[in-house]
């Protein structure tokens, strides 16, 4: 339940991020990659963060 909060969560900010972007005239090619490699990121991140320690 917590790795979708959190992706939900991570892809609203990257999103915002992807936004302001676009407003600040950022090619849109630029855009694409950054976005792409912040939600690959944010995966690793989710993934570290929520898995279960073994014992």
């Amino acid at each position: 339940m917590s790795f979708s909060i959190y992706i939900v969560g991570y892809i609203v900010f990257v999103l915002g991020l992807a936004w302001g972007a676009h407003l600040m005239r950022v090619p849109s090619q630029w855009i694409g990659v950054g976005t792409v490699v912040l939600i690959g990121l944010g995966i690793v991140g989710a993934v570290k963060s929520t898995r279960s320690r073994d014992s």
